[in-house]
């Protein structure tokens, strides 16, 4: 069941709408016109209450400042780019900072800043496509990007965002979700006993700026890995210095068995409070992990102060600043060719 109602007024005195996707067993997605954005995921707990598992405000005027990107639909491209600039066909494309000297999420307001039309509803799959027509030029970036973000709520308690587009010159196309979890439920303070497996078997070290150095490094023996299920707190404070450098976990892991087009499960996290489970599956080739360690004195839905720690990220995308190392994962899209990507977060109750 598709439904929608007046979300507010943007302080530019536009209407947004907010659409709610509700399954048959009454889990259910809200997603904003402006910025494409999850406002609410809830989904049952073992008991079977409806639980809301994502950080967000409870009105416009919230998500106009947004500033930790709290559900935000993320483009051009996810993540860094060192000095907001980069080669593209010879060419070097000089993009908006909005992080010292680096591009974070594309820039100043960036697609979670725009408003979106709903271009399509579907009742029979529970799901909305929002377009728009991101210009040539927008932040720097080239071309006129055709784009689509598609909100799924399935009947199995999978929230399935599928984006897509095609540029009249070529870009860099990186999207991704900025979504916050908290398992145990958003508000219920730190997330940080919350379970965390991610299958890779490397991660992708930073410098200054949490710039990559320029190669991945095996997880084995440090505080990075996570193929053996943990609580994500057991070693966020330990005497390592990627750690050091991010105040905690944030950082991209380059995941197993990508094969392009081919979605696996990438991560998976459940809550002993809740029981409820969330799997992560992508045909993207990494995911950044966030441990929410610079979120402070956020207010947030239902009258709850947001503070550091008390939720995670899971971004998939390509490696953060990917348009400037070879040997990572390429974001570049050629004109005219198709970009597609999916994104499923699977939710479920261990008992």
């Amino acid at each position: 069941m598709v439904t929608k109602r007046t979300f507010g007024k943007l302080s530019s005195g536009e209407e947004i709408q907010i659409f709610h996707l509700e399954n048959k067993s009454g889990a259910y997605a809200e997603i904003s016109q402006f910025g494409a954005i999850l406002v609410k995921l809830c989904v049952p707990d073992r008991e079977g209450k409806l639980t809301d598992v994502v950080l967000g405000y409870d009105d416009l005027a919230g998500y106009e400042v947004n500033g930790c990107f709290f559900g935000a639909t993320i483009g051009r491209s996810g993540n860094r780019i060192a000095n907001s600039r980069f080669a593209l066909d010879g060419q070097e494309i000089t993009l908006t900072p909005n992080e010292g000297k680096n591009n974070l999420h594309s820039g100043p307001n960036g697609f979670e800043k725009k408003i979106w039309n709903a271009a399509e509803i579907s009742e029979d799959k529970n799901a909305v496509m929002f377009s728009r027509i991101s210009p040539d030029g927008e932040n720097g970036f080239p071309g006129e990007f055709q784009v689509s973000v598609t909100y799924e709520m399935t009947e199995n308690n999978e929230l399935r965002i599928v984006y897509g587009g095609v540029c009249d010159k070529t870009t860099v196309a990186n999207m991704t979700n900025h979504s916050y979890f908290n398992l145990a439920g958003e508000g219920s303070g730190k997330a940080m006993d919350q379970y965390l497996m991610i299958h890779a078997e490397s991660y992708t070290p930073v410098g200054e700026g949490s710039i990559p150095l320029g190669e991945n490094a095996p997880v084995e023996g440090t505080p990075m890995d996570f193929r053996i299920p943990h609580q994500i707190g057991d070693e966020i404070e330990a005497d390592f210095e990627q750690l050091k450098i991010t105040g905690g976990y944030d950082h991209n892991y380059v995941t197993d068995y990508y094969n392009k087009a081919s979605v696996r499960e990438i991560a998976r996290a459940w809550s002993e409070k809740t029981g409820i489970e969330m799997s992560v599956l992508s045909d993207c080739p990494c995911v950044q992990f966030y441990a929410a360690n610079f979120v402070e004195n956020e207010h947030g839905k239902n009258g709850h102060v947001y503070n550091q720690r008390e939720a995670f990220c899971l971004e998939t995308q390509v490696e953060p600043n990917a348009v400037n190392v070879e040997a990572f994962h390429s974001p570049i899209l050629d004109a005219g060719e198709r970009y597609y990507s999916e994104t499923i977060y699977c939710f479920s109750v261990r008992k």
